[in-house]
């Protein structure tokens, strides 16, 4: 009986560990990166967005920094051998795909990009672009510049920040275990699968004592804490297992996993999160058409807008209110205070000429904005 698992995405973010994509010699499993690079060719062949998430560089490039002795890597060595292996590592990748025609862009990620805001914005807007135009983004932590407090630890979390910025509604993580557990099955043989998990509360959590790998530096208990930072942006994450070729096509037919349900969709989830946790940082008043075409659904243009109010960045929250100051929305703006100011009510074909920059159209878009 299928599965078909990934039949309504329309997003997909697939992370790829380690103990899965490196083989024991410390080289790239080939014939099974060719048989999952099969799988998202398939994918993107359906009309999916693919984003992948991938570990590895340091286990490729480890031997280069040793040569030869087996010893657990420093901090600096562990930077330089991602240096060295990220350029095979991607080099698999860029071959593999270009037999499909895919093209595909590197993207290296620390967990501040994820947290300061500008930097968050630019690495949103880069991922976009990529996937408007067909191209696989391929994201790693970036190992050669993160410190020990700047680093995610693991790629399970990285693909959940990576999900929540591109409210993307899947995420796989390919794991050496098929799914969540009662209890360690590599301990008690009376261990039960969970097929799912509709809420992450304690019980759930506490069951994450899980597989370790010898490659990876994730076990169950952090694919669990993605699961959790997915959920909350309304995107659906299943563990399976990746251990044999074509992972995806054998999760589609049958193949056993644990999907952690989110009860939001990605679209409402950021709603919600604009609405209710975001201090906004100024005001936009707006005339009487743009009030109309807000409550119809539509985007703010800076034409309707008559007065800004506040000190604020690009991607910032916002409020909306109408001439007697009554608010009526919340949203991110695509301007700063200061080029806001400068483009009030004007068309959007006079934005370039004014700032001396191609902006966005809308000074707020509809899906970066909650009604109140």
């Amino acid at each position: 009986m299928k599965n078909n698992i990934t039949k309504n995405a329309n997003l997909i973010v697939i992370k790829i560990g380690s103990s899965l994509l490196i083989g024991s010699d410390e080289k790239i499993n080939s014939p099974w990166l060719e048989s999952l690079i099969a799988d998202i060719a398939l994918l993107k062949k359906q009309g999916k967005k693919i984003i992948i998430v991938t570990s590895g560089a340091v286990a490729i490039g480890r031997d280069k920094i040793l040569n030869g002795k087996n010893r657990p890597l420093r901090l600096e060595e562990k930077q330089a051998a991602a240096a060295c292996g990220q350029l095979n590592l991607m080099d698999s990748y860029r071959k593999l795909l270009k037999k499909y025609n895919i093209e595909t862009a590197q993207i290296l990620l620390t967990i501040d990009d994820t947290e300061d805001r500008r930097r968050y914005l630019n690495a949103e807007d880069t991922i976009f672009t990529l996937l408007n135009v067909g191209i696989i983004p391929i994201i790693n932590e970036n190992d050669s510049v993160a410190t020990a407090e700047l680093r995610f630890g693991d790629n399970d979390r990285l693909a959940a920040r990576v999900a929540q910025m591109m409210c993307a509604d899947t995420l796989i993580l390919l794991s050496d275990i098929d799914g969540l557990y009662d209890k360690n099955p590599s301990k008690y043989t009376n261990a039960k699968h969970i097929p799912i998990v509709k809420k992450i509360d304690n019980k759930i959590e506490n069951m994450g004592e899980g597989a370790a790998s010898t490659t990876g530096s994730g076990g169950m208990i952090t694919k669990i804490a993605a699961a959790k930072i997915a959920a909350s942006a309304g995107c659906h994450t299943i563990i399976s297992s990746g251990k044999i070729n074509n992972p995806i096509k054998f999760l589609n037919e049958g193949a056993k996993y644990t999907i952690f349900q989110s009860d939001k969709t990605p679209a409402s989830a950021k709603k919600q999160w604009i609405a209710h946790n975001l201090k906004t940082k100024g005001i936009i008043q707006i005339d009487a058409g743009a009030v109309n075409a807000l409550r119809n659904g539509k985007s703010l243009l800076p034409a309707g807008v008559i007065k800004v109010s506040g000190d604020f960045v690009r991607g910032e929250a916002v409020s909306i209110s109408d001439e007697n100051n009554n608010e009526l929305a919340r949203g991110l703006i695509a301007y700063s205070s200061d080029d806001a100011n400068l483009i009030i009510g004007k068309k959007t074909n006079e934005i370039e000429k004014i700032l001396n920059f191609s902006g966005r159209t809308e000074m707020i878009h509809r899906s970066d904005m909650s009604l109140t």
